[in-house]
């Protein structure tokens, strides 16, 4: 009969030892899964504004504290995970949107940065695991996102810097501010989090 083993690194673990292994990759995934999905739910909540194709919601707020909560892997593998979702057809993007065709629209750019984030935001969170890390690294994630944002917003669109820049970053800057707030709030638990099952 055939018996299915750990790894090689892993045969020489005690029982106690090897079920911390497999309790904290069911951790992993579970993590994974999560912030796709709240990624997804922030999405729904959304307030459009006049005269920009780009609404607000919570989902960079989201993004943040997968970064701070997942770390630099982990939290990557969420957006891209998340990203799937919404290409093969479910509604997880906002407005209720999916498929290819948002992920080329006007919005694209920032669902691209969502993944592009994370390294920055997972990495400087742990920094000191202070309140200023966990500022640098909720303003730094929004700075790539919007960067991301901006840029495929005048491809998109085919405007000049300035036009894209007040179609898809100055209204934002309130909210961003707030949601840095926010995750400043909650951070220390998250990193708390972070450190028993994702590191």
């Amino acid at each position: 009969m055939r018996t299915h083993s750990l790894p090689g690194n892993e045969r020489g673990l005690t029982p106690a030892a090897q079920r911390d292994v497999v309790v904290r990759r069911l951790a992993a995934v579970g993590g994974v899964v999560a912030f796709a999905l709240l990624t997804a739910v922030g999405a729904w909540i959304r307030l459009p504004l006049p005269d920009t194709p780009v609404p607000v919601t919570l989902q960079t707020l989201i993004v943040v504290l997968a970064g701070v909560t997942l770390g630099p892997r982990l939290a990557t593998l969420s957006m891209l995970f998340y990203l799937l979702l919404g290409a093969v057809g479910y509604h997880v993007f906002a407005a209720g949107n999916w498929g290819l065709q948002t992920l080329l629209g006007a919005t694209g750019g920032y669902l691209v940065g969502f993944v592009i984030a994370q390294p920055v935001i997972g990495r400087l969170a742990s920094v000191g695991g202070g309140a200023l890390s966990l500022a640098t690294a909720s303003l730094a994630g929004h700075a790539v996102v919007f960067a991301c944002g901006v840029s495929w917003l005048m491809y998109w669109a085919g405007c000049d810097l300035a036009t894209a820049l007040r179609l898809g970053f100055w209204p934002f800057i309130p909210g961003t501010l707030l949601k840095t707030g926010a995750a400043m709030a909650l951070g220390f638990e998250l990193l708390k989090t972070r450190r028993k099952w994702f590191s």
